[in-house]
């Protein structure tokens, strides 16, 4: 049995355009008095520009690809909360979606009032979500607060009871975005698994993650969306590595990235280069467990940016997140940045990464997280084995994925013995 199925689904968005019941009143009345789109031609945005595909009963299919390619878009769509501009869709089955932190939830009432107000949404009767209200409280793990107001949960509370909602009202078809990212690691074990035991029940899932080692440990198939379009779809190991296949072609050394078209932002200010470089400023042609090194970032800022923030993000080829840095969190604040080239350099005392190959995302970001610039895994960073504990053995990446740098001493035994 078909559960999804999707034929040249297309979503266009015109950029800078307000149509009547896509904003508040007080958005557009603004919008009026700003003269938003007046004398300047609209930009058609292409979020999805024909998807096609099937997916039966019982599957489980992970949904990846980069920032902006239509994964969100797409869920959206076969949620319903959004239309499609062209194409069409059918879902066989009650289909509950996980989206976004809170989504579905009235502020003012209860978490108790919310499971039974989205259970009586999704055609269940009343004693039908009593008989699994137990379940999904013990699993969000908000026994105190399940007779609180929503609104006074913090967003770890909303995402926990949220997925409980979302998975326990027995849906025929599971929509998960990654908004699992959120969440601590012992509750994204429990979301995983609840998916499992969904997939041995019978019922469908759709998983977007960008952490592959869940993605191919959950599905046996995965789609690859590149563009608003179906890339490949296929095995999950397959279109996994082809996927992670295309970051490979950065410089290991460093990158140009002035010419790089597939990137996410505004524009004022954007990426144009990056690169290793030693304590003396050198480009490395090589990076150890427990370097010290600088990764140099280069910009090129169309404008006067008032707070700058610089962003390194790195992960492993699973597509795991591993570290987040970026000068909004260590310092310096940049105030006031002027139009032109500027170089941002960021020092990392001793590089904690086992041997082994891993991607740098880097981002451009201004006040109130608006995004001027971002480029996903565009740099690769190649980890060597190193003798950093000088007894000729070396660092092995079958130890972990985190080098601690440690030494082990002998010491007193009760006793007195050494």
């Amino acid at each position: 049995m078909i559960a999804v199925s999707a034929h040249d689904i297309r979503k266009q968005y015109r950029l800078g355009e307000l149509k009547q019941g896509d904003t508040m009143l007080r958005e557009a009345i603004v919008g009026m008095l700003r003269g938003r789109g007046r004398g300047r031609q609209l930009e058609i945005l292409h979020a999805l520009a024909g998807v096609d595909f099937e997916i039966h009963q019982g599957e489980v299919v992970g949904l990846i690809g980069r920032n902006g390619a239509g994964k969100s878009t797409l869920l959206k769509v076969l949620s319903r909360i959004t239309y499609p501009t062209s194409g069409h869709f059918t879902t066989n089955g009650r289909l509950s979606a996980m989206l976004e932190v809170g989504t579905g939830f009235h502020e003012e009432l209860t978490g108790r009032e919310n499971i039974f107000m989205n259970g009586s949404i999704m055609g269940m009767k009343k004693a039908e979500i009593a008989a699994k209200i137990d379940q999904i409280v013990d699993f969000a793990g908000v026994q105190r607060f399940i007779d609180t107001p929503i609104k006074r949960y913090s967003s770890g509370m909303r995402l926990r009871l949220g997925f409980a909602v979302a998975a326990h009202l027995d849906p025929d078809i599971l929509l998960v975005d990654e908004v699992l990212a959120v969440g601590d690691a012992e509750f994204q074990k429990k979301c995983l698994d609840s998916m499992d035991e969904l997939r041995g029940g019978g019922r469908t899932v759709i998983f977007v993650s960008h952490n592959m080692a869940a993605v191919e440990n959950l599905c046996r198939r995965v789609i690859w969306i590149d563009k608003g379009r179906v890339h490949m779809d296929g095995p999950a190991e397959e279109v996994v590595r082809a996927y992670m296949g295309t970051f490979a072609s950065a410089q290991a050394g460093g990158a140009d990235l002035a010419a790089i078209g597939s990137r996410a932002g505004s524009g004022q200010a954007r990426l144009t280069g990056a690169e290793f470089l030693d304590r003396q400023g050198q480009t490395l042609n090589f990076i150890r467990s427990g370097d010290a090194l600088t990764v140099r970032v280069r910009t090129v800022l169309h404008e006067t940016i008032p707070d700058l923030h610089v962003g390194v993000e790195i992960r492993n080829e699973m597509g795991l997140l591993l570290s987040i840095s970026n000068n909004w969190m260590t310092g310096p604040s940049l105030v006031r940045v002027p139009a032109g080239d500027h170089a941002f350099d960021l020092d990392i005392e001793a590089l904690h990464l086992m041997p082994g190959r891993y991607y740098l995302t880097l981002w451009l970001k201004g006040p109130d997280s608006r995004n001027y610039d971002l480029l996903e895994n565009c740099l690769v960073m190649d980890v060597e084995t190193s003798d950093w504990y000088g007894t000729g053995r070396g660092i092995d990446p079958h130890f972990g994925l985190i080098f601690m740098p440690a030494r082990w001493r002998t010491g007193a035994l009760s006793g007195g013995d050494a």
